[in-house]
């Protein structure tokens, strides 16, 4: 999977940092960003922006896109296979 923020969308509520530190930020601006390490992805969302979600934070990922009040997450897959669902053999 992959995703993005539409920044012009996002309220700054830093919903998505609670739910998934390794991949949202807010900076200065006020502004939530996805992130990888060191790399950011900014405005406009697309392939220029995107970043590459790791499998064990998809579920993270998409629960702050359905919590995100400004609803300026984007998560789109990537033609990997998807991450097994979470049981007791396979806690993740």
């Amino acid at each position: 999977m992959r995703g993005w923020i539409d920044q012009d969308l996002c309220t700054g509520e830093d919903l998505c940092t609670d739910h998934c530190p390794e991949l949202f930020v807010l900076l200065e601006d006020g502004i939530s960003y996805v992130h990888l390490g060191d790399l950011i992805g900014n405005d406009p969302g697309g392939a220029s922006s995107t970043i590459s979600i790791p499998a064990q934070h998809e579920p993270n990922a998409i629960a702050a896109a359905l919590d995100c009040p400004g609803e300026c997450i984007f998560i789109e897959p990537d033609g990997r296979e998807p991450c097994p669902p979470r049981t007791s053999t396979n806690p993740l």
